[in-house]
């Protein structure tokens, strides 16, 4: 959970060699440490209490390079830094639904974006990275140098070291997408879960949508919030989501768009100031329309029931999963990668003594949607339905990674023997299975 935790100093790195010597003197003086990259977990791996937090703020540089047709890009660098470099030369890398969320953060535990339905995960498309290891050796992973450590960076890369750069691959992209935010009210949910159905039917690789709720303060009712994407012709676009545009949205709008200003339809509530979580689960679709009502109904009461939660969200979000399960599930550590979506949920909330009211609310919810459909129920075991940047700490890691994680306990006992780096899920101490 995001909080204001004091720390004992923070050091603006800018350089990987200075996240060398900050993890040297760290180790050394046996001083707690943790590493914080776009700043946008709210988990608490990003802090460290009268420890010293490594902020890779300081390094967001990106370099495109149209001819090889590949970005490198910094640490602590967000996808928004990467849209802004990469669009001049119109190339795009596969990157997060909303452009404030950190690379770094996003990329290793697996990545999901806009463009997931036609290039697979953002890991599917990262290239090498250079890092920082527990005893501060700095080296460079890729499918031809340490291929096993980039083997598990790509999936639980927050778990082997700090990551101050990562090579990907970009793809032409000479024209608009078609996006934008739709706001409902609740009466119009039926026919928005129709066509949810009707999308998990007929997805395409240019596809994508999430829809879900919020309270945004110009509906006077929690509304049913629909962004559709579509990577073609209007035309297309407009054919593919006419029962949603026709379904009268209460405000909002569609258009056609440059990439870069559709990966900001998404973004909620980058501030740092007060209080807020990330939960998720995963979802097996068809979706009930009596179920899906009765979520809205949970999260309705929540808002309505809680002072200032307004930018709470909980998203559904179906980004088509053909490309994602080409991938074997042991050709990276990530094992999220099955016939199933995402759901996930940020709640915000301003007082701290709302803190285990609005955490037990959230979780509740997710339980329901889990207790519906999980993903995990059609995949069988060898497949997991959490994802590793949606999940919290009360999660198992053999939830997490599934038949990887034996491979994954190898690994880390080879890189970081001590287990320095376990603040964003520990892959040797097992929690009780969640």
């Amino acid at each position: 959970m995001s909080l204001t935790v004091p720390q004992g100093a923070v050091v603006k790195v800018t350089s990987t060699s200075e996240v060398s010597e900050v993890i040297k003197f760290a180790r050394k003086h046996r001083i707690s440490f943790a590493v914080e990259a776009g700043g946008h977990s709210t988990t608490g791996s990003s802090a460290s209490h009268g420890g010293i937090v490594i902020s890779l703020s300081q390094m967001r540089k990106v370099l495109t390079d149209p001819a090889s047709k590949t970005v490198c890009v910094q640490g602590g660098a967000t996808w928004q830094d990467v849209n802004s470099s990469t669009a001049p030369y119109d190339l795009v890398v596969v990157g997060a639904t909303s452009s404030h969320a950190g690379v770094g953060g996003s990329t290793l535990g697996g990545g999901y974006g806009w463009l997931t339905g036609r290039y697979g995960l953002i890991i599917d498309s990262l290239l090498s990275v250079r890092m920082v290891l527990a005893d501060g050796s700095i080296v460079e992973a890729s499918e031809t140098t340490s291929p096993d450590l980039f083997w598990a960076v790509r999936g639980a890369g927050q778990a082997f070291g700090v990551v101050t750069e990562l090579v990907f691959r970009a793809y032409d992209l000479k024209h608009h997408v078609f996006g934008g935010a739709l706001y409902f009210t609740p009466d119009r949910l039926a026919k928005i879960v129709e066509f949810a159905n009707e999308f998990h039917r007929r997805m395409n690789e240019n596809s994508g949508l999430m829809f879900g709720f919020t309270a945004p303060p110009f509906m006077e009712e929690t509304a049913v919030l629909v962004i559709p994407f579509y990577n073609g012709s209007r035309e297309e676009a407009e054919d593919f989501f006419e029962p949603i545009l026709s379904a009268g949205p209460a405000a909002g709008q569609t258009d056609m768009m440059s990439y870069t200003r559709l990966n900001a339809v998404a973004n909620v509530d980058p501030s740092p100031e007060g209080r807020k979580n990330i939960n998720g689960t995963n979802i097996s679709l068809p979706f009930d329309t009596d179920f899906v009502y009765d979520v809205y109904k949970q999260f309705d009461r929540i808002m309505r029931n809680c002072r200032r939660v307004g930018n709470s969200v909980l998203m559904f979000e179906l980004l088509p999963y053909n490309h994602i399960i080409e991938v074997p599930l042991d050709a990276t550590a990530c094992a999220n990668r099955g016939r199933y979506y995402n759901v996930g949920s940020i709640f915000c909330w301003p007082d701290p003594d709302l803190d285990q009211k609005m955490l037990t609310e959230q979780q509740g919810i997710i339980s329901k949607i889990e207790n519906f459909g999980s993903g995990s129920r059609d995949e069988g075991e060898k497949r997991v339905a959490k994802y590793a940047n949606y999940a919290g700490h009360n999660i198992s890691a053999a939830n997490l990674f599934g038949e990887n994680l034996e491979r994954l306990q190898q690994l880390k006992r080879a890189y970081d023997p001590n287990n320095v780096f376990r603040k964003w899920h520990d892959l040797l101490h097992q929690k009780n299975p969640v």
